[in-house]
């Protein structure tokens, strides 16, 4: 017995080393904004403090192109990401007309909501607050899975406000994933919070950017390096957890058929964490609308292959009527 009390007692010793070596090499305590700004907000970034909720909101945005006669083309980002997502879209976009990204609360440089409320709601309101801050009129509005669907919901809301829409890979429908990242299955875990403010594999963030894209061959180290430091910004990963608490699957989904504004729904054909059947959803609900399918990308497919996504969105774009 005694022999059989000496092993159990090593075995614990062992296990507790395994962990606290565990913990140590997963460390990863929070970031404070002024750490990653130099690499993640050179020119032509700007940080604005926005009136909301009755506080100071801070957004990261920028304000690239020219303030011609064209309507502006406002871009939101999906759950997790930022606004590095939509560069080469930008860089091209912007040649001609004034393109506006930001990081949404609760991501990015942004960081946390001043209300900590995530719902679709308090999304809207984010949303029609910071437009009228910068005094835009009618805007192309557009956006990748959460962002799309912000941007369909503001339209459905303010149609006045919005001109057109392209929603890539567009969330706002009840759907059913094929394949969840496993950064978000975590998010969802209950008593997570307690211990994601310190811990944060890098491992973990490359599995899940792999997850959403078509060809996981596409994802570089230089990529991973923008979700994982981004997502220790100060704050950011209590908010993914208190935006999946607030979650409101299919919340306005009777509104699609309100909406009347030319839109073009771009969806990656090896989405797995919306397929495609949803985007032939919106399709179907969205009376003014045209669907087109990458065959071989995945869920962010502009950030995939910006070059081939982008050929259809500045074609809809010369479409439009002034």
């Amino acid at each position: 017995m005694k022999t059989l009390g000496a092993w159990l007692l090593r075995g614990l010793g062992l296990l507790i080393l395994l962990l606290a070596l565990g913990a140590a090499a997963f460390k990863a305590p929070e970031r404070p904004l002024t750490s990653l700004v130099a690499r993640w907000a050179p020119p032509p970034s700007d940080f604005i403090e926005l009136p909301w909720q009755g506080r100071r909101q801070l957004v990261h945005l920028r304000d690239e192109g020219p303030h011609g006669p064209l309507p502006p083309l406002v871009l939101l980002h999906g759950t997790s990401s930022s606004l590095h997502t939509w560069e080469p879209w930008v860089k091209a976009l912007s040649q001609e007309r004034r393109v506006i990204t930001l990081d949404l609360p609760g991501f990015g440089l942004t960081g946390p909501s001043v209300g900590g409320d995530y719902h679709d709601a308090a999304y809207l309101d984010f949303l029609d607050t910071l437009l009228k801050h910068l005094q835009l009129g009618p805007v192309v509005l557009g956006g990748n899975s959460l962002g799309g669907q912000i941007a369909w919901e503001y339209a459905a809301h303010h149609p006045g406000r919005v001109q057109a829409l392209v929603l890539v890979d567009a969330a706002g429908l009840a759907f059913q994933s094929e394949s969840v990242p496993l950064g978000f299955r975590l998010a969802r875990l209950p008593g997570f919070r307690a211990v994601a403010t310190q811990l944060l594999p890098r491992q973990m963030i490359e599995r899940s950017v792999r997850n959403v894209y078509g060809d996981p061959g596409r994802v570089s180290e230089a990529l991973v390096d923008r979700y994982f430091e981004l997502t220790l910004r100060e704050g950011n990963r209590a908010a993914l957890v208190q935006r999946f608490e607030q979650l409101e699957p299919g919340r306005y989904a009777n509104m699609l058929a309100q909406i009347r504004q030319p839109t073009l729904i771009l969806w990656g054909g090896r989405d797995r964490l919306i397929p495609l059947a949803y985007g032939q959803q919106l399709k179907q609900r969205l009376a003014n609308s045209r669907l087109v399918v990458f065959d071989t990308l995945g869920h962010v497919p502009q950030e995939e292959d910006p070059q081939q996504t982008l050929t259809p969105v500045q074609d809809f774009l010369h479409s439009l009527k002034p």
